[in-house]
């Protein structure tokens, strides 16, 4: 086998048959090319999606859950203690909100391996009191530097300064309450608490998440003024927000929790299930739309192909005669087949890699998203390598049957027939 001679044979049929060659060659890369930009958009818009709520939800929170008291004074009682005994409109107990010892708890989780950061939060429900009217909204009591270094807090703070939080008595407000509010910045606003206590907040900035029902009710202020809101001391907490190396870690850690500190715990993966769901669809339709158009490159290639054999009969025969086994001519159009899935292959993701950057380009501005700019394009490397490595297996496909075919041509029939 003379891999030189099968290689010119080759590089001559093409040539002889270059406007097919080049047609084919184009439908790769034209396949190629929407695999690789249709993935990194759609990869890109899921992250973009995906990350309105998952950037600010922690992998595992802490918190106590207000519940009906599961030992009832019926159950306690000897005259009913046989029976099934079934109670209605049970109302839920007067257990505490706050964590108990959630200084150490927090200490606890930081010099574990594997939680990448904790940070401590207070949730409250709140009037914000707008001349005669009240507006119902809640206050979030934040460790302002951990809530930006592991929630990107300061990504959805759209004016102001999120480092005024630290001040006391300071509040960011989320832009659909401060609308309705009327609110700007540096004016001060009266917040009244459940428990009656009323405090003035200055506003020192806007909170867009891109969620409106959100933002509408929503707001931040440090840790220290909502205690101080809520006439509680400074070990007051309702939440621990957990964030972990691999959230994947998240669904058996929150039970692990949930035993050793006999507290609530829910994990990213429960919550949020419903925008899991949704991404893998998206993924799914995407991969499947791509792979379509590959398969369909490779039927134009098996058809040039199969065209060329039918053209090329008396070459083959002549080859055979003269020596080639038919495995040579087998090899002769695998060759064609994978020099244009090659050729085809690498212009593809040149071009693909290109217009994705031209889709990066184009203004996407919103006021749900205030800090989305342009469209968003994922440029992972593997997407370039899954469309390489299609694009050579479609078109190796594409050239083995008719190869097959004409490694079978019996030269003296052809020979004859001429």
């Amino acid at each position: 086998m003379n891999w030189s001679l099968i290689l010119e044979i080759a590089r001559a049929l093409m040539l002889a048959r270059i406007k097919q060659t080049l047609i084919a060659a184009v439908g790769v890369m034209f396949s190629i090319t929407m695999f690789v930009a249709l993935l990194g958009f759609m990869n890109g818009l899921n992250g973009l999606l995906d990350g309105l709520i998952l950037n600010r939800t922690p992998h595992i929170r802490l918190y106590n859950e207000i519940k009906p008291n599961p030992n009832q004074p019926i159950d306690q009682s000897r005259e009913f203690s046989g029976g099934v005994n079934i109670i209605r409109s049970i109302k839920p107990s007067t257990s505490r909100l706050s964590i108990y010892n959630s200084a150490s708890i927090i200490q606890t989780l930081e010099s574990d391996p594997r939680v990448l950061g904790v940070s401590p939060k207070i949730s409250t429900q709140v009037f914000f009191n707008v001349g005669t009217i009240d507006l119902t909204g809640l206050v979030n009591g934040i460790d302002v530097e951990k809530e930006a270094q592991l929630f990107a807090f300061t990504d959805y703070v759209t004016e102001g300064n999120y480092g005024d939080l630290n001040q006391i008595n300071t509040i960011i407000l989320g832009k659909g309450a401060a609308d309705r509010m009327l609110a700007s910045i540096g004016d001060v606003i009266q917040v009244t608490t459940a428990q009656g206590n009323r405090m003035q907040l200055k506003v020192v900035g806007y909170y867009q998440s891109g969620l409106g029902d959100f933002d509408n009710v929503n707001s931040y202020a440090s840790l220290s003024t909502v205690q101080k809101m809520l006439g509680e001391p400074p070990s007051y907490l309702t939440d621990i927000q957990v964030k972990l190396h691999d959230f994947n870690l998240a669904p058996p850690m929150a039970r692990e929790l949930e035993e050793v500190f006999e507290i609530d715990a829910d994990d990213i993966q429960t919550v949020n299930a419903q925008f899991e769901t949704g991404t893998q669809i998206r993924n799914l339709i995407s991969y499947a739309v791509g792979i379509t158009l590959l398969v369909v490159s490779g039927f134009g290639i098996y058809n040039i192909l199969n065209m060329m054999i039918y053209e090329k009969l008396d070459t083959i025969a002549i080859l055979k005669a003269i020596g080639f086994s038919p495995q040579d001519v087998n090899r002769v159009f695998i060759t064609i087949a994978l020099s244009i899935g090659l050729v085809g292959g690498v212009a593809g993701l040149i071009f693909g890699y290109l217009a994705g950057l031209a889709i990066d380009q184009v203004p996407f501005e919103t006021q749900a998203l205030p800090t989305i700019k342009t469209f968003p394009v994922d440029y992972n490397p593997k997407y370039y390598i899954i469309g390489g490595t299609f694009s050579l297996i479609t078109t190796y496909l594409a050239g083995y049957f008719p190869a097959r075919k004409a490694s079978g041509v019996d030269p003296v029939e052809i020979i004859r027939g001429k």
